[in-house]
């Protein structure tokens, strides 16, 4: 991973954690130790599938943009038909709240989107290189 790559994981992992761990002590106090359970695997799953996700699309950035797209995409439907396996393979599942693991999921989905967008806008990256020259055209 660059440089950049870690502070825009970075400022989307820590609001996760403070957000999944807010969800945890919520959950302890209204469900007891089974909410705490859930919302904790809730955070675990958020934090390891958006984590993979952009490590694969920096990797496949520095290769090319359209391999970047391409993992974009290929890792969102991946990531779809992972936590639906997982769902599926939890159901009915008496250890942890199913209904916390969800609120969880969803709680951590959202402050990570948000934290990598934050991150990503204070990057301030140029998207056009400012000398680049252009095929077909002279110094001039």
């Amino acid at each position: 991973m660059q440089a950049n790559d870690v502070r825009v994981l970075k400022g989307a992992a820590v609001p996760t954690l403070i957000v999944g761990l807010v969800a945890v002590v919520v959950a302890a106090v209204a469900t007891g130790a089974q909410g705490a359970l859930g919302a904790g695997i809730g955070l675990v799953i958020v934090a390891a599938f958006f984590t993979v996700g952009l490590a694969v699309v920096s990797w496949a950035g520095r290769v090319s943009p359209m391999a970047m797209m391409t993992a974009a995409v290929v890792g969102y439907a991946v990531k779809v038909l992972v936590i639906m396996a997982i769902l599926r393979a939890l159901d009915g599942a008496t250890a942890f709240d199913s209904r916390v693991l969800a609120l969880s999921v969803i709680a951590c989905t959202l402050a990570w989107t948000v934290g990598e967008m934050r991150g990503f806008m204070k990057l301030k990256m140029l998207y056009v290189e400012p000398d680049a020259e252009v095929p077909g055209r002279g110094r001039g």
